[in-house]
């Protein structure tokens, strides 16, 4: 049976700062829009920054459609399940924002991911997450599987980037600067990263 909790802390804390996956999902306001959901892991980019607040690194990707959705609207819901041991579901349900690389916060943030290198992926924003529902469930229906560790395909891949040539790469996608359904996404070109 699920039950809602008041804030992030003891048991629940320990099992999402456990798992090495978590999913996000977003939404446009108007009814007909993409619905989005995407897969978050390696190692180090996410964080709980205290009882109501979370926090992850938002990297380069072919998409930015959590940010377009966050800057219209501010909902997102973020999900972990347990691939291994006891079967749990947590979702954290609340509005997030994307802190981009000019903010003024965006280096005080960065201070909470200290084993991450954020050069090495092209970051582009942190998303803050500040918790209105917290629930857990059982994940009887969720499969047992195996981590085995990260890829580093994305690190790889990403590394040899600089603002210039990242904006550059950006700047080429379809669906960075704006969402699928035409909502502002990424602010193109990149602030130069003060990392």
């Amino acid at each position: 049976m699920g039950k809602t909790y008041e804030r992030i802390d003891g048991r629940l804390r320990t099992f999402i700062e456990r798992q090495p996956v978590f999913f996000t999902a977003t939404a446009p306001l108007v009814a007909d829009g993409t619905v989005n959901l995407s897969p978050k892991g390696l190692k180090g980019s996410f964080a709980v920054l205290d009882e109501q607040r979370i926090a992850y690194l938002d990297f380069a990707g072919s998409t930015a459609e959590t940010i377009a959705h966050l800057r219209e609207n501010g909902r997102i819901t973020v999900m972990w399940c347990a691939f291994e041991g006891p079967p749990t579901i947590v979702r954290v349900h609340g509005r997030g924002e994307p802190v981009f690389r000019d903010d003024a916060r965006f280096k005080e943030l960065l201070g909470d991911f200290p084993a991450i290198d954020p050069a090495r992926h092209g970051l582009r924003a942190i998303i803050v997450v500040t918790a209105e529902l917290v629930r857990d469930s059982c994940g009887y229906g969720v499969p047992f599987m195996s981590y085995d560790e990260d890829r580093d395909l994305h690190g790889g891949r990403f590394a040899r980037e600089d603002d210039a040539s990242l904006s550059a790469y950006f700047s080429k996608k379809d669906h960075i600067a704006q969402s699928l359904d035409g909502l502002p996404g990424l602010p193109l070109p990149l602030p130069p990263a003060n990392f």
